[in-house]
């Protein structure tokens, strides 16, 4: 067994993030395993940038509401006990709704050269308020 050792929490660098976001990892590659874990709590309006994982993605809501949104335009509300599963290589984005905050489990290997996720350009402002506005018509 193996103990992974945790690392103080730390805000979400302004290169893959809008918003206010705090990251608590929860494991990293250990072993032969290339699984990595982190908790990401995001403050109402806060996203992710565009991105793509080259293995995919599983992502736990734990807490508020969120969105997943893909580039062909799906948009998934992320709650407390939903998953959400991204294959490899989809770009997307994900974050809370402008009038709540979110927290989810995120868990993504990496690929045979360390890779986790290949980060894109940010989501821009009309970009996250379609999402929105598609979650309240739900």
């Amino acid at each position: 067994m193996e103990k992974f050792d945790r690392k103080p929490t730390a805000a979400g660098p302004e290169s893959a993030f809008t918003g206010e976001v705090l990251m608590d990892a929860l494991r990293g590659p250990i072993g032969d395993s290339r699984t990595a874990m982190s908790h990401v709590h995001f403050a109402p309006g806060a996203r992710t940038h565009w991105h793509w994982h080259p293995v995919g993605q599983t992502l736990y809501g734990t807490q508020g509401v969120g969105l997943v949104v893909t580039r062909t335009g799906e948009v998934l509300t992320l709650e407390p006990g939903r998953t959400v599963w991204i294959p490899p290589q989809e770009e997307h984005w994900h974050g809370a709704r402008e009038d709540s905050l979110m927290s989810h489990l995120a868990v993504q290997e990496a690929d045979e050269e360390d890779e986790t996720v290949t980060w894109l350009e940010p989501v821009s402002d009309e970009e996250f308020a379609r999402a929105n506005a598609e979650a309240a018509r739900r």
